[in-house]
């Protein structure tokens, strides 16, 4: 397979992902619907309902509708292929799968999300350049990396798209990506790659659609340039606007759409550690793998009265036999309050390690978004 074909295959695959036609000048998101969106919205809306999926609100159910140009018959088809396969890879329960090789997963295959853009939609890295899928299938199966994209794209829907929506005050349900090129070789030009970028995005073409706003190719080089000035004619003015590609002086670009101090330390110059883990943003304040709402273990009364034995036992210690006893309410302020200090402690620290990233797999589905002047 000749590199050009192989980079013409990956674009036309991208540019199908974005749909290259214009069927409406509405794009298709909630509050910019026109009568004949809405109309199909609300037939599409009634299937899924009357199915019992009741869980799905329109913004799920409009992800699917712009993925088919708002074609009722071919919305409905795509939908049925999604819920069949929910079922068939147990998507419910995939939040219980394991992935402890995630560490070393990221050490052939760096990514993940960083932080925020200027708009609030999470910022994807992926650091395709250096990407070894000789070492990376040496530690993990694809059959286990597919199971690991689910859980991705299921934690990118239900907790980081909150997360970002609630920080910024507004709905977010888009992302921007960045493709780093930098560090590959023309091995990276090759029928495996592409099949690999394939698999990846496959997953979110077919049931994760419509998630990518804009994406940044960066670091690209010449040879890489060459083969885009082939390809770019081919495409439409709102597809060529969503896709980017620039060589290493990309700084003023990127910086246009993301604020510098959310930007990682290998893309400013610097360097990151080979094990990017923590994944910083607000879906995630304390640092670590993307964090799991919890809730302190409430105390019951006999836990409590025992603590106020260990108390008065060290009071005595003290020759403060006759001391009162503590007060209750006193004594789980005071606990309140250390628990709150060493929550603030925490955040401190997670702000002191910019320069890691966090989970979720390749993120090149495109959207239908028109950009607004």
């Amino acid at each position: 397979v000749s590199t050009q074909s192989t980079w013409e295959n990956i674009f036309e695959y991208i540019s199908k992902e974005v749909g290259v036609e214009e069927m409406n000048t509405h794009t298709g998101f909630i509050g910019d619907c026109s009568p004949e969106q809405l109309a199909v919205l609300e037939k599409f809306r009634a299937h899924v309902h009357g199915q019992g999926g009741t869980k799905y609100d329109d913004v799920y159910l409009l992800r699917f509708c712009r993925a088919r140009k708002f074609d009722l018959p071919a919305v409905v088809e795509m939908w049925e292929n999604f819920i069949k396969w929910r079922k068939e890879n147990d998507v419910d329960n995939i939040e219980k799968f394991e992935f402890p090789e995630l560490d070393q997963v990221k050490m052939f295959y760096p990514h993940g999300y960083y932080k925020t853009d200027r708009e609030g939609r999470p910022l994807y890295i992926e650091r395709i350049g250096l990407l070894d899928l000789t070492k990376l299938f040496q530690v993990t199966t694809e059959e286990r990396l597919i199971k690991y994209y689910i859980q991705s794209y299921e934690l990118l829907i239900n907790k980081i798209f909150p997360a970002c929506s609630k920080a910024a005050g507004k709905r977010i349900e888009q992302t921007l990506t960045i493709l780093d090129l930098k560090g590959g070789s023309t091995s990276m030009l090759s029928k495996r790659v592409y099949n690999f970028i394939q698999l990846a995005s496959s997953i979110g073409q077919n049931y994760y659609p419509e998630i990518l706003g804009k994406m940044f190719i960066i670091n690209s080089p010449m040879l890489f340039s060459g083969i885009w000035a082939v390809i770019r004619p081919w495409l439409d003015e709102k597809t060529r606007n969503k896709i980017t590609i620039v060589g290493s002086k990309y700084d003023q670009q990127v910086l246009e759409l993301v604020d510098p101090e959310n930007l990682p330390m290998f893309l400013q110059g610097g360097r990151s550690p080979e094990d990017l883990v923590i994944s910083p943003g607000p879906w995630n304040v304390v640092g670590g793998a993307i964090a799991e709402e919890s809730k302190e273990p409430e105390e019951n009364e006999e836990d409590r009265e025992k603590e106020l034995a260990e108390l008065r036992d060290a009071f005595a210690g003290f020759g403060l036999v006759n001391a009162p006893k503590p007060d209750i309410e006193k004594t789980q302020q005071m606990k309140d309050d250390l628990r709150e200090q060493e929550n603030i402690t925490l955040a401190t620290q997670a702000r002191m390690n910019p320069q890691d990233l966090g989970v979720t797999p390749l993120n090149t589905q495109m959207d239908e978004k028109d950009e607004k002047d």
